[in-house]
């Protein structure tokens, strides 16, 4: 079943956990039936440090998803972030050979604006077209069919490391799958929580997960800028447990249950019980230290990201607001935070267009997994690469041939 086009595997390989999430498209319509969740314990800020960690994660996750779908699963799109993502945009220009504008022409001024250095070392995960011009006249989606005698295509170009890439592809492989495509996390997330509205007006997607917190503006129906900031959720914990000297695993917990980066709506009258370390007994203390030590790491993340905007000059593109998802956005006060932070109206997002399986994941920590599931269900039709059983090199020179056809 797993080979059946109807079926779409969306691979969440994050910090924190990694997610199988299992969709059937059928109509155009997309029903959620599986659902798989384990800790991951390889991986640091995005990027794979342990191989055989991750590996077991994968596979655990693998077997409970096809446990509750009913699906033997081979074929997956898997979710890549960390440090080394970097985001760019190019712009190309070609003459129109006949009347009108075909699908050859738009090929061509796309292959044009991909034409661009990269090092050895880099990778093109995605060209995402953002808009076309013919003669002068911008603002075009789709030029096909137009005349016009120049056409000019503006793109925004994803890359990241080499080998960060392809030890995700790795630890796939090793756990039996082949990766059909690897998509940014936040374009993935994009297509489950971002509404129609919001992407032609102006929005910035900020997606909060245990070690990074992406960034995709969007506006006018295009990505226009992407960038990868290596803080986290499990930031936060490791300031609550040198704050509060506690271990991780009970900060974690504390981080949770009675976290909140808006101290100033916390009673001073709450007390909270603090596990000791190495077997000390257990403390009491306001629950607004807690709130005090997290309200200024959060701040501190999305005032680096304010100067990300702030620095690629993407703040007339964000009118439409914030969009905050991942895991960490469930932290109580984060809207607060962000709208103080950005000076504009957040909320938080959850997946949305499916059915099947709503309850289930009606929760910022599966946008990834179910918008993998939704990209995988939109590029069916083109063509897809396998990679399993091939090395490292063959797998770059097959893209890049794809990708640069006039340079390889």
């Amino acid at each position: 079943m797993a080979r059946d086009p109807d079926i779409v595997v969306g691979l969440d390989i994050g910090t924190t956990k990694i997610c199988a999430v299992v969709g059937e498209v059928r109509n155009g319509e997309t029903s959620i039936v599986g659902i798989g969740c384990h800790p991951s314990v390889g991986l640091h800020k995005g990027v794979v440090v342990n191989i055989e960690a991750t590996v077991d994660s994968i596979q655990k996750a693998v077997e409970e998803a096809e446990a509750m779908s009913g699906c033997e699963i081979s074929n997956v799109y898997a979710g890549i972030a960390g440090g080394h993502i970097k985001g760019f945009n190019s712009h190309g220009v070609v003459p129109v050979k006949g009347k009108d504008i075909t699908q050859m022409d738009v090929d061509r001024v796309i292959e044009a604006a991909r034409a661009v250095s990269i090092p050895m070392d880099r990778e093109m995960i995605h060209v995402l077209p953002q808009e076309y011009i013919v003669d002068g006249l911008g603002g075009i989606k789709n030029p096909i069919g137009m005349s016009g005698v120049r056409l000019e295509a503006r793109i925004h170009i994803v890359t990241g490391a080499v080998a960060s890439a392809h030890n995700i592809i790795k630890c796939a492989n090793k756990a039996g799958l082949d990766v059909i495509d690897i998509v940014l996390e936040p374009v993935a997330s994009s297509e489950a929580v971002l509404l129609p509205e919001e992407m032609d007006m102006g929005t910035a997607l900020i997606d909060v997960g245990g070690g990074t917190t992406d960034l995709a503006v969007f506006a006018n129906s295009h990505i226009k800028h992407t960038f990868v900031l290596a803080l986290g959720g499990n930031n936060l914990t490791n300031d609550i447990a040198i704050g509060l000297r506690t271990p991780t695993a009970d900060a974690e917990m504390l981080k949770k249950k009675y976290g909140s980066c808006a101290s100033s709506k916390i009673s001073r009258e709450e007390i909270i019980e603090i596990p000791g370390v190495g077997g000390r007994s257990a403390r009491k203390l306001q629950r607004q230290i807690l709130g005090e030590i997290l309200e200024p790491r959060v701040e501190e993340m999305f005032s680096l990201v304010q100067q990300e905007i702030v620095r690629a000059r993407m703040q007339p593109y964000i009118a439409g607001g914030l969009v905050l998802t991942g895991g960490a956005s469930l932290l109580d006060g984060m809207t607060e935070v962000a709208e103080k932070v950005f000076g504009t109206p957040a909320r938080i997002g959850k997946p949305q267009g499916i059915s099947g399986l709503v309850d289930a994941v009606n929760n910022p920590m599966y946008a990834t997994g179910v918008g993998l599931v939704l990209y995988g269900a939109r590029k069916q039709t083109r063509t897809q690469f396998r990679i399993r059983d091939k090395n490292v090199f063959e797998r770059v020179i097959t893209r890049m041939k794809r990708w640069f056809k006039d340079i390889v």
